[in-house]
């Protein structure tokens, strides 16, 4: 079985690291040990990018020096002095030290950087053979005819498997728009490639675009104005600023980076203009050549939240843009819009389930975090939804939404003043006005304030709540409110769902739910649970955030609501009922409470594995079962837990989180017809975006045509 995958390529700029990249992250999902290695670096393991990434990203446990080989000088020293199989062993028995800890290694091969030319993809293909690893080829069409591109291919792999090599898939990278289908068209009459697979993966601007971060090392520049985050943004297109101000305004282009002399005091404020008006063409930043500054006056005036980022060098204006035009885009630890979408785009054009399979892959026993991660974005993108997301000038949500996009998990609405949202996101380096990736411009914003749908929605919300005293001026009050106009766009089937509470008390965020969203049928408790992500496990905890005492009806609709929420994620549920004792060992109010639920429960749901009462330990612990409940299906190895009140459930909850580094998602709400769910006023842009897909998951799940019928 193949241990490892080496990544090759027969020329420079293949978008290699961005397949290294999604090679590792389906590794991790399916592998407890995976390790990454580099046989030829540029100068040094610790500068390396693609080491540091993965290093950064996956918390690989060995130094930069163990996941490297040789230098590139030390290689062309020993190619130089005809010593060619030396340089093989060596990098050899580096690589097989860091093996030996590993299930298994992703090998990204050299880069046409330095090393002959001539010698270079014959040297990758005895590392590969010498390693013992299966090679997937990777190939750029970007500029190439098809002919070309085929034929590139097929010497390619040829000499691959004439060196000795074991050929698994083939990656044709960055294929231009116009020759997509063409090339498509042409590997399928030529059968190349025999039974391996060929994945094909369209041209991604975005990955070509230099972050103004690559420009300031690439000019050696300083930053005279911004901040660490706006070093971070993408850099479209370099514009020289030579003309006066208002001829130079109508060439701009949002995402440019405009490079002029350092005492052009107009430009600089005119491109600080440009920044603030969101509907304009904000640039991405400026560098100011000739070693010049504008006046102190004017930059104490760019000083201001999101301010436009500038940079300044001693270069002139023609060499600064001569060298700015040089520098190369990367994949790295500070550019990770460009790793989203990375992984966004492998996830995409390359079958995963079946890599995994010609990789013999295990089949994970236990739903692991990252593996449970990546099987929301995938169940998410099956049947793409529309999710409402009322904070729309949160600035964490506008990441979260960036970061959506770019993994291709669901359609966005987001709500509130347009002018505001797009400034906000101008400020955090989000693009919502363009395409981005191939992708659709997803992102729809609506002002309730000025939406016609307000009048229509009112109307409908009185009709509603009337009989509870509302008249039409408060139903058009609340319609006002985004959490209710968002709430009545998923009642209209608008959205298929919501998800708010990053700035928004969960009071705000549910209660209209409540009121016109309702529950499913045969569901008279709304109720929560929350994702547990331990390090090789998924859990799930309800009710840890709605109901505070829930009676033993409550507490067995919760247990069956939690057991078919675990799943509807992949998480087979065998349900334990939480008290202080286990089995018939105890007696008390609240044990029979929870004894009354359990029977109540197996009446209700006799296709479940449940269990109760039960002790945490006995749950979750199969030494303490054994002892305590040898003969239970349910006890030390429980999925589901359901805790007999909300002190118990929220408390254990963040005690988890905190002791044993749990990542918790939720609450994740059920037993509505529609899905909303609610965000922590702490969450990170990742709780946001793992809480979208989960929602866009529900909302695949919750149709109901009855209902449907009855709203239109």
């Amino acid at each position: 079985m193949p241990e490892s995958l080496y990544l090759a390529t027969n020329e420079n700029a293949t978008g290699k690291r961005m397949i290294a990249l999604g090679v590792m992250e389906l590794a991790v999902r399916r592998f407890n040990r995976v390790v990454f290695f580099r046989p030829v670096v540029r100068e040094s393991a610790e500068l390396d990018q693609s080491i540091q990434l993965m290093r950064a990203r996956y918390k690989l446990p060995h130094t930069a020096g163990q996941m490297s080989g040789v230098t590139r000088t030390e290689a062309r020293k020993l190619l130089a002095e005809d010593r060619y199989d030396e340089l093989i062993q060596r990098v050899q028995q580096r690589f097989k030290a860091i093996q030996q800890d590993a299930d298994f290694a992703v090998v990204e091969g050299t880069s046409f950087q330095g090393l002959v030319p001539e010698l270079e993809f014959e040297l990758n293909a005895d590392f590969a053979v010498n390693f013992g690893c299966a090679i997937m080829p990777v190939y750029s069409a970007h500029g190439k005819s098809v002919g070309d591109c085929v034929q590139s291919i097929q010497i390619g792999n040829d000499s691959l498997t004439d060196h000795g090599g074991h050929v698994l898939a083939t990656i044709v990278n960055q294929i231009d728009d116009d020759k997509a289908k063409s090339i498509r068209e042409a590997f399928e009459e030529t059968k190349l490639g025999g039974d391996e697979p060929i994945y094909f993966i369209p041209e991604s601007p975005l990955l070509r675009q230099p972050t103004l971060r690559e420009i300031q090392v690439g000019l050696d520049a300083k930053v005279l104005n911004g901040d660490e985050k706006s070093l971070d943004r993408e850099v479209t297109r370099l514009k020289v600023a030579a003309m006066q101000l208002p001829g130079f305004l109508e060439r701009l282009y949002s995402g440019s980076l405009v490079i002029t002399p350092g005492d052009r005091s107009d430009i600089v404020a005119g491109c600080a203009l440009a920044c603030l008006n969101s509907d304009g063409p904000s640039p991405a930043g400026m560098v100011l050549t000739g070693g010049l500054a504008p006046p102190e006056a004017l930059l104490r005036l760019l000083r201001f939240p999101g301010c436009l980022p500038i940079l300044t060098t001693t270069d002139d204006t023609f060499t600064a843009a001569n060298r700015a035009s040089m520098v190369k885009a990367e994949i790295g630890i500070n550019s990770p819009r460009k790793v989203e979408s990375a992984i966004g785009l492998f996830e995409r054009y390359v079958d995963g389930d079946e890599l995994a399979d010609r990789l013999k892959a295990p089949n994970t026993a236990s739903l692991t975090p990252m593996l449970f991660e990546y099987s929301l974005m995938q169940k998410a993108r099956e049947q793409r939804v529309r999710i409402v997301l009322p904070e729309g000038n949160e600035p964490r949500i506008l990441q979260a939404v960036d970061s959506l996009r770019r993994r291709d998990v669901a359609d966005i609405v987001l709500l509130g003043d347009p002018v505001a949202i797009r400034a906000t996101a101008s400020q955090v380096g989000v693009n919502l006005l363009a395409a981005t990736d191939q992708l659709e411009d997803a992102v729809t914003i609506i002002n309730p304030a000025t939406s016609p749908l307000r009048e229509e929605f009112a109307k409908e919300y009185f009709e509603l709540r009337k009989h509870k005293g509302v008249t039409m001026d408060v139903a058009r009050d609340r319609m006002l409110e985004v959490s209710y106009f968002g709430t009545m766009m998923v009642r209209r089937g608008l959205a298929g769902g919501m998800v708010s509470g990053a700035i928004h008390t969960t009071a705000n965020t549910i209660r209209p739910a409540f009121e016109f969203i309702k529950t499913k049928p045969g569901v008279k408790v709304v109720s929560s649970v929350f994702l547990m992500c331990l390090k090789h496990s998924v859990l799930v905890y309800g009710d840890c955030a709605v109901i505070p005492n829930p009676t033993a009806e409550e507490l067995s609709e919760i247990g069956s609501s939690s057991a078919d929420t675990a799943r509807q994620f992949g998480i087979e549920p065998r349900v334990a009922m939480l008290s202080y004792s286990t089995g018939e060992s105890g007696h008390g109010e609240d044990v029979e409470r929870v004894r009354k639920a359990t029977g109540l429960l197996r009446s209700m749901r006799p296709d479940l594995p449940i269990e109760g009462p039960l002790q945490y330990d006995a749950a979750i612990d199969p030494a303490v079962a054994a002892a305590k409940l040898p003969s239970s299906e349910v006890a030390g190895r429980a999925t589901v837990f359901v805790f007999p009140d909300l002190n118990t459930g929220n408390n254990t909850y963040k005690a988890v989180q905190r002791s044993a580094g749990a990542v918790a998602i939720g609450p994740v709400l059920q037993g509505l017809r529609k899905p909303v769910n609610d965000l922590s006023r702490g969450c990170t842009v990742a709780d946001i975006v793992n809480t979208v897909a989960i929602t866009a998951i529900q909302a695949q799940a919750s149709t109901d045509p009855m209902w449907e019928r009855s709203q239109s």
